[in-house]
């Protein structure tokens, strides 16, 4: 059943609504990291004092491959930051795929949208900085990182498609009876997150995955 979700929310994020959503999400997020470089190298290197021309250009250089290697690291973080803000969006597309005929869930509310894009980011930031740690240690590293994220993910992403139906408490008691079973699915959105570049999908198939998975569970 996870691979006939996995299967049914991968074709989706191809489609035009989520293709719109994963544009703007791309170019806000471009836009941000653009300016927060564009800023520290003007800050780096105002506090630098190099008379010689070509002195100059090496810092200037160097200092670019230094900001070039961070942002790569913040790029997923700020892009499930600003995504959270359309995860809302996605839900309902996903709720009209995967049963036409089904019941549509509530838009959150403002504040715990933006508390949502807030956790996306923080966990996404801290799986990031993780990975990045546990690449000094080889064996454990893969297992840890699937494990972590599998967990992380699988956790927010239910909670996203589930407090669209139900308030937050039935969420939590409903995740810790289907843990196991979250879990799971979890692994599927960690799989995604381990691969550069395609893992800036990560929220377009975790919603479109984790609503499918609500769906089964709650119905069952």
């Amino acid at each position: 059943m996870l691979f006939e979700h996995a299967l049914a929310a991968a074709r989706q994020i191809f489609t035009p609504p989520y293709r719109a959503v994963f544009i703007k999400t791309l170019a806000l997020t471009l836009a941000l990291l653009g300016l927060v470089w564009g800023g520290l190298d003007k800050l780096i290197l105002s506090q630098i004092a190099v008379s010689n021309a070509w002195a100059q250009w090496a810092v200037s250089l160097l200092t670019g491959v230094g900001l070039f290697i961070g942002l790569a690291f913040a790029l997923a973080p700020t892009s499930a930051l600003v995504a959270g803000f359309f995860l809302d969006e996605l839900a309902e597309h996903a709720e009209r795929d995967a049963e036409p005929a089904g019941e549509i869930g509530r838009p959150l509310p403002a504040g715990q949208a933006i508390w949502l894009a807030a956790k996306f980011a923080g966990v996404s930031a801290l799986v990031n900085l993780t990975a990045l740690l546990l690449l000094l240690v080889p064996g454990v590293n893969a297992i840890a990182f699937l494990c972590a994220n599998a967990y992380l993910f699988g956790r927010e992403y239910f909670e996203l498609a589930a407090l669209r139906y139900r308030p937050l408490e039935e969420v939590r008691i409903l995740r810790r009876r289907h843990a196991v079973k979250i879990f799971l699915a979890g692994l599927f959105i960690a799989g995604l997150l381990a691969v550069p570049v395609l893992n800036l999908l990560t929220p377009l198939f975790g919603t479109a995955f984790m609503v499918r998975v609500h769906r089964s569970l709650t119905r069952r």
